[in-house]
């Protein structure tokens, strides 16, 4: 096993009784605590006694923790993935059983397979400083635009 895999494994033991810690000094019943971080009763429980939580619950404790980087090489603050192959790397490199060089191979294997099978948006180039060009073809691809960020803003507000 390598340095940043003990150094994972180390930061992972120790996720339990950072919690407990936290949840005792701000005075919370397991209870409380779970309901302020988002997670279920049993699964703080569990993580408390020393069990890995899946990677969403991981990252909701880390946060609620103060914490926003996951354990990596030492000295290396990661930020939270931004990609969904990005995310089950970061999780498979934080398995205990599994080699770093093991953890980087599938992770890769799952990058290719998500390049090759995500469904991309349909994208059209469109040029509105020349008059002559600007078709039906291309009145209908900008307002089609317009209102899916239109249907976005309305979603996120």
């Amino acid at each position: 096993m390598d340095q940043r895999s003990t150094s994972d494994s180390d930061e992972l033991r120790r996720l339990g009784s950072r919690v407990g810690a936290q949840r005792k000094r701000l005075g919370l019943s397991l209870r409380d605590a779970s309901a302020d971080i988002g997670i279920s009763f049993n699964t703080l429980a569990r993580v408390e006694r020393g069990h890995l939580p899946d990677l969403e619950n991981f990252r909701r404790l880390q946060q609620w923790l103060g914490d926003p980087t996951t354990p990596g090489t030492p000295g290396e603050s990661r930020m939270e993935p931004t990609s969904t192959p990005e995310a089950i790397a970061a999780h498979l490199r934080t398995d205990p059983l599994l080699p770093v060089e093991a953890a980087d191979r599938i992770a890769a294997i799952v990058r290719d397979l998500y390049d090759a099978l995500a469904a991309r948006p349909a994208t059209a180039p469109l040029h509105l400083r020349a008059a002559r060009t600007f078709t039906p073809l291309a009145a209908e691809g900008l307002a089609d635009l317009l209102s899916r960020m239109q249907a976005g803003l309305l979603r996120d507000s």
